[in-house]
């Protein structure tokens, strides 16, 4: 089981993410950027996961307000206070310096991953942070507004094409402007990962690709 933890931007803005340590084997770090709905009961439990697997773990809390770690995934009674606080950082991008701390934080070779919200973050991170040797991004929505910016590192995007927050317009200009990059659709939904939109088929191979690319860009060889 993870724990909830204090860290420090550089700049000394205290911030609270989750932290769960790897078993015997220790396969790296990896900072795990959480959705619109902060630190969810569903996020922990995908760190610890995460952490019997042999990641070093930490989902650090990019959203100010009382409610980052909620009891609930889904509590759309706070939604519109977690939309005003997502517009408040830009969408993830007033929260890098958290971002970067939370990198900072772990022993290297250092991956990331993020969804919705977290997913948009996971990009500017790729683009902005230092440290990171690959991060995959999943239903990034606003990914579309730093379609300018280039990751820095391995980077692979997941969209589900049947996702009605993300127009397919958009999914096709992101990956027109960075023909490089892998960009994997899924017949899903959007949040086919977390439990609110959760497709088990298309979760599992993203899951399976993200691991893969951390896998393969931290020198690895052999199976996952």
């Amino acid at each position: 089981m993870g724990e909830r933890i204090a860290l420090a931007t550089t700049g000394g803005k205290p911030f609270a993410a989750w932290h769960a340590r790897p078993g015997e084997a220790r396969r790296g770090g990896l900072v795990v950027l959480h959705a619109i709905w902060g630190v969810t009961p569903h996020i922990r439990a995908f760190c610890d996961g995460l952490a019997e697997q042999g990641y070093d773990v930490i989902a650090p809390s990019l959203l100010d307000g009382t409610n980052a770690f909620p009891d609930s995934d889904t509590d759309f009674s706070i939604l519109d206070e977690r939309l005003a606080l997502g517009e408040a950082a830009g969408w993830g991008a007033a929260a890098m310096d958290v971002v970067q701390a939370a990198i900072d934080a772990l022993d290297g070779p250092v991956y990331l991953l993020g969804f919705c919200f977290g997913g948009t973050s996971a990009w500017l991170a790729a683009c902005r942070c230092e440290g990171l040797k690959a991060v995959a991004c999943f239903y990034g929505g606003r990914i579309i507004d730093h379609v300018d910016e280039t990751p820095r590192c391995p980077t692979i995007l997941h969209f589900g094409t049947q996702d009605e927050t993300i127009p397919a317009v958009d999914v096709a200009t992101i990956t027109a402007a960075h023909p490089d990059l892998p960009a994997w659709l899924y017949p899903a939904g959007h949040a086919f990962v977390a439990p609110s939109g959760y497709h088990e088929d298309s979760a599992k191979l993203a899951m399976l690709r993200t691991l893969q690319l951390f896998h393969r860009s931290g020198g690895a060889k052999g199976e996952i």
